[in-house]
């Protein structure tokens, strides 16, 4: 294996359980959230940055990276870690979504994805191979398989012929996967058709796959349906290979993966919302721009201990938003990475005390008090509101 796991504690009354990665660039302490650094950097934060709000792992986007800086650069450099200053480990996607997201501009056949570039509008073909090709140019220490997406409540038929192409997309991924020290995870695709999920578990767990994603969620379906999926698929996956919700990130979401025994995770949500004005709290979700936090001389969160909240009130958050200071928005990002990196340690702790399950539903229900209350910041269980950015939507797609 290219990417040793090892599960150290099981939670007495759930399946969370708590682990350690060891990649090239060091160890990972799992369940662990992964900062969504699209274009091998995280919208207006450092490096340095990075790691004081605890982050383990990054994630880049190959169907970004390919277009610009190109696979060239990453071959002269020597990788991303170089390239962006980066030294822990870092996870790139295949650009299976950023495809999916193109849907009125690109092709897809058996070959690959045929699309028009952004930057330049040459057209590429992104097959599996090239997807490979090109993560391994960038040298990310967790390779993805290129896959089929679409939306989770399409039909059957459609369901089915994505997966099944997924599936021979995956092998060809495995096939041109270079000798090194890189590991490649597959994906299980099947949409809500708990058939489906099972028959794409059966057949990718028989291939030397490091690890294995969950995908295809948080595109249509409701935080329910996900549940359910997330859970079925996570008991179908090996307990010796690490398993990766992706794309899939509010806090309950990742509570709840977590009790099903889901040990990586990854989102843009802390640093899109955060650019946007809302803090995720202990206590649900924050609306920094709202009036009545124009004269709010209180920290953003009592219980967190990042430097925002150390450091500035809500006063002073609503006033550089209102002004439109960048300083806002760089540390509202900082607070939601370090409230989502403390929700895993949070996690890890309970995990080997035995009382996740306890604890993450005290956590459950501390959010739920608050988003689901009336009033202007009340939120609704379910799909999500028409003007709500969706939850694995790429960070920087254009």
């Amino acid at each position: 294996m290219s990417l040793p796991f090892n599960v150290t504690a099981v939670d007495r009354a759930s399946r969370a359980r708590r682990g350690t990665l060891t990649t090239a660039h060091g160890v990972v302490d799992t369940p662990a959230f992964m900062t969504v650094g699209t274009r091998a950097t995280v919208t207006g934060l450092t490096p340095d940055d990075l790691a004081s709000v605890g982050a383990q792992v990054l994630l880049a986007n190959t169907y970004h990276l390919m277009l610009r800086p190109g696979i060239e650069l990453f071959r002269r450099v020597g990788g991303i870690h170089a390239f962006m200053g980066w030294r822990g480990p870092i996870l790139t996607d295949s650009g299976g979504f950023q495809i999916f997201s193109l849907s009125s501009d690109r092709t897809i056949t058996e070959r690959g994805a045929r699309f028009r570039s952004y930057v330049d509008q040459r057209v590429h073909l992104l097959s599996p191979e090239k997807s490979i090709e090109m993560q391994a140019a960038i040298g990310s220490d967790i390779m993805m398989v290129l896959d089929v997406c679409l939306d989770s409540t399409s039909d059957a038929a459609t369901t089915r012929a994505a997966m099944d192409r997924t599936h021979r997309w995956a092998v060809r991924s495995l096939a041109a996967r270079p000798d090194g020290k890189q590991a490649l995870f597959a994906i299980v695709q099947g949409g809500l058709i708990p058939a489906l999920r099972e028959e794409s578990a059966a057949f990718l767990t028989q291939h030397p796959f490091d690890g294995f994603a969950i995908g295809g969620l948080a595109v249509g379906d409701t935080r329910s349906e996900r549940e359910d999926v997330i859970a079925l698929s996570a008991e179908l996956l090996p307990a010796t290979r690490p398993r990766y919700l992706m794309g899939v990130g509010t806090p309950p979401d990742l509570l709840h993966a977590i009790l099903a025994g889901v040990d990586l995770f990854d989102c843009i949500l802390p640093t899109h919302l955060g650019w946007q004005g809302t803090a995720f709290t202990s206590a649900g979700r924050v609306k920094i721009t709202r009036a009545d936090n124009a004269r709010a001389d209180v920290s953003l969160d009592d219980d967190c201990s990042c430097a925002t909240c150390r450091g500035f009130s809500r006063a002073y958050l609503h006033h550089l938003f209102k002004c439109g200071e960048p300083l806002g928005r760089r540390l509202l990002s900082m607070h939601n990475l370090h409230h989502y990196q403390a929700i895993m340690s949070g996690a890890r702790r309970a995990i080997e005390e035995g009382t996740y399950a306890h604890w993450a539903k005290a956590k459950l229900e501390a959010i739920d008090r608050h988003e689901h209350a009336q009033g202007p910041d009340a939120r609704r269980p379910g799909r999500r509101r028409p003007t709500e950015a969706p939850e694995d939507a790429g960070e920087c797609l254009e």
